[in-house]
């Protein structure tokens, strides 16, 4: 606005306008910056160029645009390829089957596991192989020592033989010289020099020495004791020989002579080792009878026995004035040493044969408790006044023997054990739970009658009208009263047992249920649900006390009358009756059929007739729980008067019937009886027998028998114990085959056939019924399983097996000799125990069973068939009570018959 163009004016801001102006520069950015970079300075300055026009300036604004946009496209196309990674490899996560943690954990505890478990087989594997062949090595290494020592004695011995006779050869007296001595001439002429009194005194003991060696010595030759001697004579008298104190002392001084001297120490070391000694002769002379069998250890205890008496035949043939029995000596420290091997070898043996004798003792001691136990409640007959004493002193000489062995207090808990045992085999199952109705908490006594139930009829036709106590008859799980007097007289502590399981039950009860579903189907039930409903009143009022409010409320709603009326006008309800009984129910069953009931209340299903199948099985087990409660409490009063009820009963059923099969069974008896005594060694055949004899056979051949099972073989009298004699049967082949295989390995294996494999034998016992008798390769399994079995034994093991089981399988055609000679052992060692006449006799039969029977290979078997006997004896008192008249009118007319 200056007029003057050629001097510009220069104007000042105002202070407001300044300072906004004139802000301070803001600092460079990083040298990182796009601002800073060489592409965006030269951009700046071709901006602020003052010539626009230069086409340079656009080309680098393009060129930086451009790189700009190129790396920002690199790096979205960097993103997005890593964003689809993330993407593909979260999708594949996502697809993979997931596993939990524990799942995972429990993999891989499994895995390590089985790696564990294969490196432990395979670590045993190798210590078992690394065992064996030290085993073998210390055998063979032992086996050499004791064949090169063999060979170096008899080496010496020849030598000194050899020496004896070169010496005896070339003997010749020494040339003296041609003058004497002033001694020898003192000699000559019979002049002596005094002697001292010690020089004396040593050759009279050296004379008193000589003489007592020869004296001892010539004791001994005086005995005759060598092995010729002693094969000479039998086991019986060479035994009684040797236990005499004249021999037990010669041969004491003879051996304090030697030197040889107890090793194992203790009290009465001395006595042990004469008799230790001596016994040396027996095992020579008759190994028969003092040996079970054949092992390792019996032929070393044989192989030192031969060399102690070879050496001490050496020592005692010669003269004494040729013997030195200083322990230097060459011959007295080979004979020490050949009895202190001896002595080591023998108490092996000993301890290890004690150990059988000792289950032996203990199965004694626990058979003669359960004949106790069998005989202490019998006060008519006094027999537990004949036994009490004998049992007693039995047990007393066992307890005291035991002590000895093994010490008072191991003693005693053994013996606890083996009775705690013995008591639990032999008592009978019984329900878990108590099983007392509850109704009957608070009966104060009970009384029980004993009435002759008639025969049961079975339904004729699936349609058939019956009344209400033939239904009870037929559905009704209750035995007669005849069966359970019976049973509770061969057993005291009977109880009666639900079968449910049984065949001919079943069918009965479903033909019975689908007859009534078909009569409800077609509205003809109602003769049907009055006899259900009469039923039930009267098992459910046979439970509750008469004068109790719930017996007149269940009087009152199962009122026949009552139900007869809905029946006929159509008002019956079916829920109101279940309703009712699920109430009732829990108030009278035992508390431990609460589960089924609580089953049964659950259920409300349409089926009225399968309910009232589950109901009638709630109210038999009432029954019964109930039976058995009565049983409980009146069992003494009717044992008391089984024995004539059970003749009553005998004579109504078979009043008119001629007992056709009893009577044969006698005559098989009777000629078996005669053919067993007759067989007998100086004995003929007999022409009479006492009729308790030949009843005892008959019974012993009816139960002890591999034949197939015929009702033709069983006597009337014995109908009632048809179960008993199938059972007793099935056991008898069991421990026929069981016993078979098992003596078998252990002769193959060269074991004590005393010795108890009751592992093995009780796993064999527990085999299923299906493949007891048809597979054999469980039994070879078992005893693999517990036994070392070389592949040659086993194979012939396994054909064994396959032998007994095929007669198992094909009896009566039974060829093998083992089950043969077991069969006539079992049937010999129980008909024995059954005839014996006194008590003294029984006694003394069943306190030697358990040796008996182990000596027979039956050892695992002692107590099963002491319970067998106990069944049998029992039996055959009960028969013989209840019908002794009709036997002994049997027994007379087969008589008349083989007179006439």
């Amino acid at each position: 606005m200056s007029s003057d163009p050629e001097t510009p004016q220069i104007y000042e801001l105002p202070p407001r306008l300044a300072a906004r102006l004139n802000r301070p520069a803001r600092k460079s950015a990083a040298a990182s910056s796009r601002r800073s970079s060489m592409s965006s300075l030269h951009s700046m300055r071709s901006a602020k160029a003052p010539h626009p026009r230069l086409n340079s300036a656009h080309i680098a604004q393009e060129l930086r645009r451009t790189s700009i946009i190129e790396s920002r496209k690199a790096r979205l196309a960097d993103r997005a390829a890593h964003a689809e990674k993330v993407r593909l490899r979260a999708q594949q996560v996502k697809s993979a089957p997931r596993t939990s943690r524990g799942e995972d954990r429990a993999l891989a505890a499994q895995q390590a596991r089985e790696q564990h478990l294969a490196q432990v087989a395979s670590n045993c594997a190798e210590e078992v192989k690394r065992a064996k062949k030290i085993a073998e090595e210390t055998r063979e290494k032992r086996s050499a020592e004791y064949a090169k020592l063999r060979e170096e004695m008899n080496e010496r011995l020849a030598m000194a033989e050899k020496r004896r006779l070169q010496y005896q050869q070339n003997y010749r007296r020494h040339r003296a010289s041609s003058q004497a001595t002033i001694d020898q001439r003192k000699s000559m002429l019979g002049i002596k020099e005094p002697l001292t009194e010690k020089s004396a005194a040593k050759l009279v003991q050296k004379a008193w020495r000589a003489y007592q060696r020869r004296k001892i010595l010539s004791d001994f030759l005086d005995l005759k004791l060598d092995i010729a001697h002693v094969q000479s004579k039998t086991f019986d008298e060479v035994s009684k020989i040797l236990s005499q104190d004249e021999v037990i002392k010669k041969t004491g001084r003879l051996m304090k002579l030697c030197g040889l001297q107890d090793v194992i120490g203790g009290p009465g070391g001395e006595i042990t080792a004469i008799r230790t000694f001596l016994s040396a002769f027996l095992l020579l002379g008759h190994p028969q009878y003092v040996l079970s069998h054949e092992g390792d250890r019996e032929e070393e205890l044989m192989d030192r026995a031969k060399v102690l008496l070879l050496q001490f035949q050496r020592v005692v043939s010669r003269q004494p004035t040729e013997l030195n029995f200083s322990p230097n000596s060459p011959i007295i420290a080979s004979l020490s040493e050949a009895y202190s091997d001896f002595q080591l070898a023998f108490e092996a043996w000993k301890n290890h044969d004690s150990t059988n004798f000792i289950e032996t003792m203990l199965a004694q001691f626990a058979e003669l408790d359960a004949i106790w136990q069998s005989v202490k409640n019998d006060t008519t007959g006094h027999v537990a006044a004949d036994y009490k004493e004998g049992i007693r002193y039995n047990q007393t000489i066992v307890l005291a023997r035991l002590k000895r062995l093994i010490g008072p207090e191991k003693a005693l808990s053994l013996v606890n054990d083996a009775v705690k045992a013995r008591r639990r085999s032999k008592g009978t199952k019984r329900p878990t739970g108590d099983v007392r109705p509850r109704s009957t908490t608070t009966q104060q006594s009970v009384s029980v009658q004993l009435e002759d139930t008639p025969p049961t009829d079975p339904i004729s036709a699936p349609d058939a009208r019956i009344t209400s106590s033939e239904l009870n008859k037929v559905i009704s799980p209750l035995p007669e009263n005849r069966v359970v007097v019976h049973e509770l007289l061969v057993n005291k502590d009977y109880r009666i047992e639900l079968d449910t399981a049984s065949e001919a039950r079943q069918k009965l009860s479903r033909t019975v249920f689908d007859a009534m579903r078909r009569d409800l189907s077609t509205g003809d039930g109602d003769q049907w649900i009055m006899s259900m409903a009469s039923i039930l009143r009267n098992k459910i009022l046979r439970v509750i006390p008469n004068g109790k409010p719930l017996y007149a409320q269940v009087s009152e709603t199962i009122d026949l009358d009552v139900i007869k009326n809905q029946l006929s006008v159509g008002s019956f309800s079916y829920h109101k009756f279940f309703s009712f009984m699920n109430n009732l129910l829990p108030k009278l069953v035992s508390p431990a059929r609460d589960p089924l009931v609580k089953a049964f209340v659950a259920d409300t299903g349409d089926d009225y007739v399968e309910r009232l199948a589950k109901l009638m099985n709630i109210v038999d087990l009432l029954s019964l729980d109930y039976s058995n409660y009565l049983l409980m409490c009146s069992a003494p009063e009717l044992i008391k008067h089984a024995a004539s009820y059970e003749q009553s009963c005998f004579a109504k059923q078979f009043a008119n019937l001629p007992l056709t099969k009893t009577k044969q069974w006698w005559r098989n008896a009777r000629d078996k009886a005669l053919s067993d005594l007759a067989s007998r060694p100086d004995q003929s055949r007999p022409t009479s027998i006492s009729s308790q004899k030949i009843y005892t056979v008959g019974l012993a051949d009816t139960f002890i028998s591999v034949n197939p099972f015929e009702d033709s073989i069983v006597p009337e009298t014995l109908e009632l114990d048809i179960s008993r004699i199938k059972k007793t049967r099935n056991e008898i082949l069991k421990m026929m085959v069981i016993s078979s295989i098992i003596l078998t390995a252990k002769n193959l294996l060269k074991r004590d056939v005393r010795m108890r494999w009751k592992t093995q034998v009780n796993r064999m016992w527990d085999l299923p019924e299906s493949t007891a008798f048809t597979d054999p390769s469980p039994y070879l399994s078992i005893l693999e399983s517990t036994q070392a079995i070389p592949p040659a034994t086993k194979n012939s093991l396994a054909g064994t097996i396959d032998r007994v089981l095929t007669d198992a399988r094909s009896t009566p055609a039974i060829s093998h000799p083992v089950m043969k000679v077991l069969l006539q052992k079992i049937r010999s060692h129980i008909l024995g125990r059954l005839i014996a006449a006194s008590s003294e006799e029984r006694l003394r039969l069943a306190t030697s069973a358990s040796e008996v029977l182990s000596a027979g290979g039956l050892a695992e078997f002692v107590d099963r068939i002491g319970l067998i006997v106990e069944e049998l004896g029992k039996i055959k008192q009960v028969d013989w009570d209840a019908h002794g008249k009709w036997l002994d009118e049997v027994a007379e007319e087969v008589a008349r018959d083989e007179r006439s």
